[in-house]
């Protein structure tokens, strides 16, 4: 008897440093088949050139194909819950926006699925751009103020568009709400392009969404610009919320590659260089700078303080702005 449970113990020992050593084996031979990259926003948004820049990057560090695919809505909590519910391998990643791991969540807590900070994984910082409010050309709005004045007076006859509801966008509007006193009626759209071709078709009196987007229609001479979370060298004339004289600016999006909580740590060592490499590479941004992104790395801890400040302060704004309890 005690000879065969020398014998089992012996076997298990065995068993375990086989399934130990193929572990190994297949995490030091990662990636060996191509990766799946979602993205978030829908085809054709400025976030979608970005995180297809980034993919077509990462597939020629990693040697390994980067298969981008679209999954938009709801937020962007509908790409984000397919990555928290996908294999925790390393063959699918999300390219994260900051609606779907702060701003959806803060919102509305009780309907988003998933905890980004316990079921997400950050392994890297890519990329943020400003937000604005733009309008044709032909608009009767030619300054910031104009519009707010004008709906003021009148509560509700300014129809404005925006890529989603409870994002980044939304709460930008209900700041500017807040701040000025203004009324508007607010037209959630499913994604950028959505929102944008409102505006162009005259649905719609203002676009609230990413500033790149409006940027070849300004430099086209059929949009302007009203105001911006941040300043843009191209556009100094364009203000901030706080040059204006107001206590606070809008908020901004950002973008980093997170995955599925619990990857395995041989995975990791191959991922975060790899990302690093990529956002540190100057042909990579300076593609990206033309399309009036800002490329900055930062660590996978440097990521998971950002969410967490951002997501502190996004809550607190939602209860404050009546958009959550």
């Amino acid at each position: 008897m005690k000879l065969l449970s020398i014998a089992v113990a012996v076997l298990l020992a065995v068993w375990a440093l086989i399934i130990g050593g193929v572990q190994e084996v297949e995490a030091q031979s990662y990636p060996d088949r191509p990766i799946t990259l979602i993205g978030t926003q829908d085809p054709g948004a400025v976030a979608d050139a970005d995180c297809r820049a980034f993919a077509e990057e990462l597939g020629k560090v990693l040697k390994t194909p980067i298969a981008v695919i679209n999954k938009p809505g709801a937020g962007a909590t509908l790409g984000t819950d397919f990555v928290v519910k996908s294999r925790k391998d390393g063959y699918t990643l999300l390219y994260a926006t900051a609606s779907g791991v702060v701003y959806t969540k803060a919102g509305n807590p009780e309907v988003v699925p998933y905890d980004p900070a316990k079921d997400l994984e950050p392994l890297g910082f890519h990329c943020y751009f400003p937000l604005a409010a733009f309008v044709l050309e032909t608009s009767p709005y030619k300054t910031f103020n104009e519009l707010i004045d004008y709906a003021k007076k009148n509560p509700g006859a300014v129809r404005v568009s925006i890529p989603g509801s409870g994002n980044i966008d939304h709460f930008n509007v209900e700041i500017v709400k807040s701040m000025t006193g203004a009324q508007f009626t607010v037209i959630p759209f499913k994604g950028g392009t959505a929102a944008m071709t409102a505006l162009l078709g005259g649905h719609v009196d203002v676009n609230f969404a990413a500033l790149p987007m409006a940027i070849p229609h300004v430099r086209a001479g059929k949009q302007r610009f009203l105001i911006a979370s941040n300043k843009v060298r191209e556009f100094q004339d364009v203000p901030t919320a706080s040059e204006m004289g107001y206590k606070q600016d809008l908020l901004y999006p950002w973008f980093a590659i997170y995955g599925p909580a619990g990857i395995p740590e041989e995975v990791k060592k191959v991922l975060i260089p790899a990302i690093e490499t990529v956002v540190k590479n100057p042909e990579h941004e300076a593609k990206l700078e033309k399309l009036g992104v800002t490329v900055e790395y930062r660590t996978p801890a440097e990521v998971r303080k950002l969410q967490e400040s951002d997501y502190a302060r996004a809550r607190s704004l939602a209860i404050q702005l009546g958009l959550s309890k």
